[in-house]
């Protein structure tokens, strides 16, 4: 198990759960160091103070708030401690909403929350019960890192995880960002949701962070003294560049079907082959011959024929 970032309980009502934060992700970035690229020699950061000049060490590095120029209020982190913040150790449950109501901008980091100690596994099944019949997820209030934050509270796979989100006052209004109204054809939409459609997968497990592979090849090429890999061969489209949205769509509708070996139809593709006419003498190709039902001279010559021997075995 991961060590625990941080401890607490959940305050649900009068139920209190004991729980331990938990990081839900895992950092598999590539990280660099600042060299000397004369030497390789590692480059370090020193904190300096401005006024004396003078390296300070981590021991004497503390908070402070600037509340006018030149005049800073300091600020302990036993101070912090102690302010008189119902959320200072607790998960604290405020409401709960429809998970379909949360905005996915305002969620930010993720953790899992555990049980801490037996006697918090009883409640902490009860809440993640009443969280997956209700279909509901939980608002919660909690101080961490010297600030108090807005939390959510959901299941995923029997753990009750905890998102940390931004408060409403710190999501920017989108309204400036938005393009200007323009007309967007019924065909054009039509083609965005079937391409949409042929994009569709159920299960995301398959990417992979190619970015880290390249780098991590790079890094392994240099270490062995080995040429470094080649770049990737593909063309590149050129920025800016205005294309004909129709026609990109229908391009792109048309790769993703035949990404999966179907044609238009959404059928088996199949190739016919064509086999070349025959040519006349005059260099024109001929007409196919066709099987066609017997003409009706040709059928009375055949009857005629079939009675006149008919009466010659008659004769004899």
């Amino acid at each position: 198990m991961p060590r625990p970032l941080w401890a607490g309980a959940i305050s649900f009502g009068l139920v209190t759960i004991p729980v331990k934060i938990v990081s839900a992700t895992e950092d598999h970035d590539v990280h660099f160091h600042r060299v000397h690229l004369a030497d390789m020699g590692r480059v370090r950061t020193r904190k300096v103070c401005e006024l004396d000049g003078e390296v300070v060490s981590q021991d004497e590095i503390g908070k402070g708030y600037e509340i006018a120029k030149d005049e800073t209020v300091p600020v302990t982190d036993e101070e912090l401690e102690q302010m008189p913040l119902p959320t200072a150790k607790a998960i604290e449950i405020a409401a709960f909403v429809d998970a379909d109501s949360i905005d996915p901008v305002r969620i930010s980091d993720s953790y899992y929350l555990a049980a801490d100690g037996q006697v918090a596994v009883k409640p902490y099944t009860l809440l993640r019960k009443a969280l997956e019949r209700s279909s509901k997820v939980a608002v919660a209030k909690f101080a961490w890192h010297g600030r108090e934050r807005l939390g959510l509270l959901r299941i995923r796979e029997g753990a009750i995880v905890l998102h940390s989100m931004k408060w409403p006052d710190e999501v920017r209004d989108p309204q400036e960002l938005a393009p200007k109204v323009v007309e967007v054809g019924e065909e054009e939409i039509e083609q965005a949701l079937q391409l949409a459609d042929r994009m569709t997968i159920e299960d995301l497990s398959g990417f992979r962070d190619e970015y880290r592979q390249a780098l991590e090849d790079i890094i392994a090429a240099k270490a062995d003294g080995k040429p470094l890999p080649s770049p990737a061969e593909g063309e590149e489209k050129e920025v800016g560049e205005v294309v004909d949205l129709m026609a990109a769509l229908n391009a792109s509708v048309k790769a993703a079907k035949e990404s999966r070996g179907q044609d238009h139809d959404g059928q088996d593709a199949t190739v016919h082959e064509m086999r070349p006419a025959k040519k006349t003498s005059g260099g024109r190709a001929a007409p196919a011959k066709k099987k066609s039902a017997p003409s009706k001279a040709a059928a009375t010559k055949k009857s005629t024929g079939k009675k006149t021997a008919a009466k010659k075995r008659s004769a004899s």
